[in-house]
């Protein structure tokens, strides 16, 4: 099985109702830096407009979303960063934001060529269940556990090209 394939299975296991619409337009983002199994992640985005978003990602095993931030945006910066709660659905997740290090030794595995753009390093483990909100300009990355996550987020209206990311190789 290839890699759409096998995301768009994660995505039909996961008993979420989608619409084959929604299955045709997965968005598989390699960030530019075409080596997706390791660092990449999977949307299917339900609604995107001035004053929310919401959508549906799955993250393959160990699969990692690089260390980024959403700072404030418009022509003066008058405009606030996203605000964005992830919940998990089905999985694990290690995410990790600015903040005193909690731990001694991180769960997640850094991806390997890139460790250096990997920083933050308060954990934070979401289990099936939980959630966690980050605040706007809050650098923050994450990984799935062992067997893949589908996390489900709600934010603030999403703004791929004002995001900030800590490797300058990043393009979204």
């Amino acid at each position: 099985m290839n890699y759409e394939e096998r995301v768009r299975k994660a995505f039909k296991d996961s008993k979420i109702a989608f619409t084959r619409d929604e299955l045709d337009k997965i968005e598989y983002a390699d960030f530019g830096l075409n080596n997706i199994k390791q660092e990449g992640l999977n949307l299917i985005i339900y609604i995107n407009n001035d004053r929310y978003c919401a959508k549906e990602m799955v993250l393959l095993a160990g699969q990692t979303c690089p260390e980024h931030k959403h700072p404030h945006r418009g022509q003066n910066l008058e405009i606030e960063g996203k605000e964005e709660t992830f919940r998990v659905r089905q999985g694990q997740v290690y995410l990790y934001v600015t903040g005193e290090p909690n731990v001694k030794t991180i769960i997640a595995k850094l991806p390997s060529g890139n460790k250096e753009w990997y920083t933050a390093r308060h954990e934070i483990i979401l289990n099936a269940g939980e959630q966690f909100t980050i605040a706007p300009n809050t650098l923050h990355w994450f990984q799935a556990g062992e067997d893949g996550a589908i996390i489900s987020e709600f934010s603030s209206s999403s703004d791929d090209s004002s995001d900030i990311f800590t490797n300058p190789k990043v393009r979204r």
